[in-house]
């Protein structure tokens, strides 16, 4: 399993601002290794992100994003303990979900 997201969601006023930093390798699919061989593309495909449960951000990459994405959102109507959960699934199936609590 990969490394935990790193998210932090801070309140102002009616709305929050939340920060994430995913960990992933991110490969194009274009690159080559030592020996010549094309390395397979390895990214993050969708990006999904709920407030409370209710989703607030979908969205869909492709190769283009770089290593280790930094993604950074404003929600309106969210206050100090709030849940904010991020999830995302890569091109070859694997998944994970983190969350953090607006503070």
């Amino acid at each position: 399993m990969s490394d935990p997201m790193r998210i932090r969601a801070q309140a102002t006023g009616d709305k929050a601002t939340v920060r994430v930093l995913m960990s992933h390798e991110m490969e194009t699919g274009q690159r080559k290794d030592s020996a010549g061989n094309t390395v397979p593309a390895w990214f993050i495909s969708d990006v999904t992100a709920s407030l409370n449960g209710k989703v607030v951000l979908t969205a869909e990459w492709g190769p283009a994003v770089s290593k280790n994405p930094f993604m950074q959102f404003s929600v309106k109507g969210a206050k100090a303990g709030d849940k904010v959960t991020v999830s995302w699934k890569d091109n070859k199936g694997a998944t994970r979900t983190d969350e953090a609590t607006v503070s």
